[in-house]
């Protein structure tokens, strides 16, 4: 008997089965947040926009680690009455590693309409907001800083059924497992940067 054969599964099969599962997760791992959104949201839209550019525009360049990197400001309506905090997550689907987060805050109270620009770097915001880390493993918002090319920006703001449990700090997968079944409503802002 030959040592493919030894235990009943030849070993090419084996090995098929552990890239397909790579890729999977791999997949996975990319989506992050959409995932969430596709099967928890029952079709409830927050609007969300910004003074300082329109859906698909260029972000200019204040909001950028070209100039004084600062959060634009936001708004949005629409959040269901019966929300009890929100998530607002901006990522880069463009990075050249994979989704870069730019910032994460949890637990902002569901009656507020927006964010001023320039959001202090506070693990804890004065409306009880809570901010998470980015992809540089600092907290707050860190703006567009591509490397070369066209990126696209997401903001995305989600009404949550419940409060967060988690501690300042929390990074953008941890915010997403905890949101998971507790989506009620959720809307998104692209703006594009390049260099």
């Amino acid at each position: 008997m030959t040592a493919r054969f030894k235990y009943g599964v030849p070993i090419l099969l084996i090995g098929v089965v552990v890239v397909l599962l790579g890729v999977i997760l791999f997949l996975v791992f990319q989506r992050g947040d959409e995932a969430v959104v596709e099967t928890a949201v029952s079709g409830q839209t927050i609007t969300i926009t910004s003074p300082a550019f329109t859906q698909g525009s260029p972000i200019p360049a204040l909001y950028t680690c070209d100039d004084q990197n600062i959060s634009p400001e936001l708004t949005w309506s629409g959040v269901p009455e019966e929300a009890t905090s929100l998530v607002l997550i901006m990522d880069d689907p463009d990075a050249p590693v994979g989704t870069f987060v730019h910032w994460v805050v949890y637990n902002l109270p569901p009656d507020i309409d927006g964010l001023a620009a320039g959001v202090p770097a506070d693990e804890q915001l004065a409306n009880g907001g809570i901010q998470g880390v980015n992809g540089r493993r600092q907290t707050g918002y860190t703006g567009p800083c591509p490397p070369t090319g066209e990126h696209r920006y997401f903001f995305k703001i989600y009404a949550l059924d419940t409060l967060l449990t988690l501690a300042p700090g929390a990074n953008k997968a941890e915010v997403v497992a905890a949101m998971e079944g507790h989506i009620l409503a959720s809307g998104e802002l692209m703006g594009t940067y390049s260099r």
